[in-house]
């Protein structure tokens, strides 16, 4: 009995100091963890941040570039009728839009749907501002009559997504 006694008396506190260890390891352990994430996250954000900021600025410029005001100044040819007029434009933001589509990954699906909506909404004006002119007319009929349909609308859906996208940025910063 006295030998069992002793044993008791080595054997709990070498598990108390054999506990407090390995408490002791794991917090370090889960401690170091922590810093590796944190390192891991910082380096991910000096990395992804730069293409983030490239990417909102890609997409400000698409929105500048197929607005009437840009689009049509740029893209106006006296030369060209309605038909070939309304085909240019619409291939210009077709195209514009296919060359930034990749850049959606950085930024909000609110943010993104605002600016395809813009975008279609742009092509809508288009193609009913050419519905209601002659075929044949000069391009400066159709220009004018866009120009019109922007007037009357209630909300410029192409300034409205580059205010939402400014805000997203501020948010960033």
């Amino acid at each position: 009995m006295e030998a069992v006694i002793e044993f008791i008396k080595i054997l709990l506190p070498a598990s108390v100091v054999l506990y407090a260890v390995y408490l002791m390891v794991r917090a370090f352990i889960q401690r170091e963890i922590e810093l590796k994430k944190l390192e891991v996250r910082s380096r991910s954000i000096e990395t992804i941040l730069p293409a983030r900021l490239q990417a909102y600025e890609r997409i400000t410029l698409f929105l500048e570039r197929i607005s009437p005001q840009n689009l049509l100044i740029r893209l106006n040819n006296p030369a060209y009728t309605v038909h070939d007029f309304q085909k240019i434009l619409l291939d210009e933001i077709r195209n514009e839009y296919n060359h930034n589509v990749s850049q959606q990954v950085f930024m909000s699906e609110e943010v993104w749907a605002l600016v395809k909506n813009a975008k279609e909404d742009l092509i809508i004006v288009i193609n009913d501002a050419a519905s209601q002119l002659n075929h044949d007319a000069p391009c400066f009929d159709l220009s004018k009559k866009i120009f019109e349909s922007m007037m009357e609308r209630k909300i410029d859906t192409i300034g409205h997504s580059l205010s939402e996208l400014k805000k997203e940025i501020q948010q960033i910063f």
